[in-house]
């Protein structure tokens, strides 16, 4: 449901003043539904010349069934001949109205600055032509993975290229910029798809890295969790039900935790996915053991855990009590990591499992007030980095998303001023919804998502704070 802003300046009237005065004019974003195609739409292929990843794409839009056209040049009509995509031919010399829901670039075979003029080449003529809710994504190399100081500065400006294109793009449209490890491949389907389509809504100018991890294993697409056991913290309300709510479409069986004060809240929703319901203080001494025989005893291990729980206890520093800092850090920080500690071992996470952790854009930016809060989700961040060589000994990964301003009962509590200004400081103009960081877990917790290692991907619209 639109926020009143958005329902107003979506009416001709409220166009026309809006239009005038240079007030943001958010649109509804196209968000995914089961059944659902990756892409409703022609996608238009291209590359600069001597890149290594314009077949391997092509083969996962041909897999995905996506609709394709390249411009007329002999690697690209061949990468898609190779890939059986019967790819129609897009001439920007040529009159027309051709549009497209998704522009792809692969930018890994510029070795040096002035070959960054490609990027102007393919897209000052194709930019205008992308449909609302529609996508760009720039493939590149790792800086620290190229083969010369001149290829590593020419790789690191894509960044800045798809961050200001990122706030260029109108009616719903992101950009994104996908880093793939020289030999990782194989492994960019579930990065690519997850960026394509409209489960991506609300994540906009974020840097991705694919590396090499485990052999990509056979997904069902449509329910890449079959058969998988989730543990979700938080999970009986709010952006914790979401993310409970879409692992079990994706086919998992979801354990959802939360404080004993919340069972019948936990309860009830846990009924309703057909998932089971474990209440628990996450900071109790005994709480990683308790989770480690229950999901044992309950379940034979688990696969995926998401640590979603957390607080909030708002208050200048010089205003702060020692009880309200210390329990924030020990429910958003200390806690995870304790859990960690714990599940890891007693190895009841199963190989190939997924670890996904919730910081936020306050761990990032800061916020007034939040000290706190934003030195948790800070270090929420800094254990997923130092986290991912650890786990990836295990056949693991660990991954984090950081929301910006999620339309929640937390934020619509807020007053109107923080709120607005909260919705409209980012490039969408509008916030995200509990699924749009549920989705991004998702990605992160799919069996296919092996190459995703260390990731912090920010579900905040490419705010204007800190992103």
């Amino acid at each position: 449901m639109p926020d009143l802003y958005t329902q107003l300046v979506s009416n001709p009237l409220g166009k026309l003043v809006a239009s005038n005065v240079g007030l943001p004019q958010p649109v509804p974003l196209e968000r995914w539904a089961p059944g659902a195609p990756v892409v409703d739409g022609q996608v238009l292929l291209g590359a600069a010349g001597g890149g290594r990843l314009a077949g391997p794409v092509a083969e996962v839009l041909a897999l995905a069934e996506v609709a394709v056209s390249t411009e007329l040049r002999d690697d690209l009509r061949t990468a898609a001949a190779h890939a059986h995509l019967d790819a129609a031919v897009f001439n920007p010399e040529a009159g027309g109205d051709q549009r497209f829901k998704a522009l792809v670039f692969d930018a890994t075979g510029i070795k040096q600055s002035a070959e960054l003029a490609q990027l102007h080449h393919f897209f000052a003529p194709t930019v205008r032509r992308v449909q609302p809710s529609g996508r760009v994504v720039v493939l590149g190399t790792p800086p620290d993975a190229a083969r010369s100081p001149k290829e590593a500065a020419a790789q690191r400006a894509l960044e800045g290229f798809v961050r200001a294109l990122g706030k260029e793009l109108r009616h719903g449209a992101t950009a994104h910029l996908v880093h793939v490890e020289p030999g990782a491949e194989p492994h960019l389907a579930s990065t690519l798809r997850f960026t394509l389509s409209p489960k991506s809504a609300y994540v906009d100018a974020q840097v991705i890295r694919v590396g090499a991890g485990q052999a990509v294993p056979d997904v069902d697409w449509q329910r890449p969790l079959d058969g998988k056991v989730a543990l979700v913290t938080g999970a009986s309300r709010g952006i914790g039900l979401a993310i409970a709510e879409v692992l079990t479409r994706d086919g998992a069986h979801v354990v959802g935790l939360d404080v004993p004060v919340l069972g019948d809240d936990l309860r009830d929703a846990m009924d309703g996915l057909g998932g089971s319901a474990l209440e628990l203080d996450i900071t109790g001494e005994d709480a990683g053991e308790q989770v480690v025989r229950h999901l044992g005893d309950e379940h034979g291990g688990v696969d995926v855990v998401v640590h979603n729980a957390g607080i909030t206890r708002d208050k200048t520093l010089g205003r702060m009590s020692a009880e309200q800092w210390g329990l924030v850090l020990a429910i958003n920080l200390t806690a995870e990591e304790r859990l960690d500690d714990a599940l890891l071992h007693a190895s009841t996470i199963r190989r190939g499992g997924r670890i996904v952790c919730v910081s936020s854009m306050n761990g990032i930016a800061g916020a007034a007030g939040q000290t706190n809060y934003a030195t948790s989700k800070a270090g929420v961040i800094g254990m997923v980095e130092a986290m991912a060589p650890v786990v990836a000994k295990q056949g693991l990964t660990i991954n984090g998303v950081a929301p910006g301003f999620i339309e929640t009962a937390m934020t619509a509590a807020m007053p109107i001023g923080p709120r607005e200004a909260g919705r409209r400081m980012n490039s969408v103009s509008q916030g995200g919804l509990p699924v749009d960081v549920a989705e991004a877990i998702a990605w992160f917790a799919s069996p296919a998502s092996t190459g995703l290692n260390g990731n912090v991907v920010r579900v905040c619209g490419q705010s204007l704070l800190g992103a």
